[in-house]
């Protein structure tokens, strides 16, 4: 990874490589003394009684960092909540939330619509009826084929949405449209 030419300043180009998240996934293995999922399982999900996960395992037989993570959505919304709790569940502080604000600032444009923070996209989508359409601001977790976290911290709304788009150029439309066009849609 660290011999590949740098192909733009950072900070000014956004591309999604999974090499950055294995290397980062690889260095908490290293300095916790723990697996992924372990560590994952006991600083995380335990706290927030998520169930059952799946961890499909890399090319190098070890839990894979940047991909294939299962749970159910319902599992999935935990992790919103927590974000909309600043780090807290059941009054307990499990995530920094002044981590959790770093790690959510955009520090790179994706595009028009969307930023990236640390491992977290966050952006704003625009509701309701013309004149006066509200916008709300989100934070949001995406995964391959479809796979979207959103929080609205200021409509105190989680969506998890699990697809299995994987492949379609097109996979990121549906769950902008549920959200959009059914969860937003259905506000008063």
């Amino acid at each position: 990874m660290f011999s590949r030419p740098f192909i733009s300043d950072p900070g000014t180009r956004w591309i999604y490589g999974a090499a950055g998240t294995e290397l980062i996934g690889h260095l908490l293995v290293k300095g916790v003394g723990q697996s992924l999922p372990d560590f994952a399982r006991a600083n995380l999900f335990d706290p927030l009684g998520i169930g059952p996960t799946e961890w499909t395992k890399g090319f190098n037989g070890q839990p894979a960092p940047a991909s294939g993570l299962r749970m159910t959505p319902r599992d999935l919304a935990r992790i919103g909540q927590l974000i909309l709790n600043r780090g807290q569940w059941d009054g307990r502080q499990v995530v920094s939330s002044d981590w959790l604000a770093k790690s959510f600032q955009p520090y790179v444009p994706c595009d028009e619509q969307r930023r990236y923070g640390y491992f977290w996209y966050s952006g704003d989508l625009q509701y309701g009826q013309p004149p006066n359409r509200p916008i709300t601001h989100w934070i949001g977790g995406f995964g391959y084929g479809g796979q979207r976290l959103f929080a609205m911290p200021d409509l105190g709304i989680v969506v998890a949405i699990t697809c299995g788009n994987y492949a379609d150029e097109q996979q990121w439309m549906p769950p902008v449209r549920v959200v959009r066009d059914v969860v937003l849609a259905g506000l008063k």
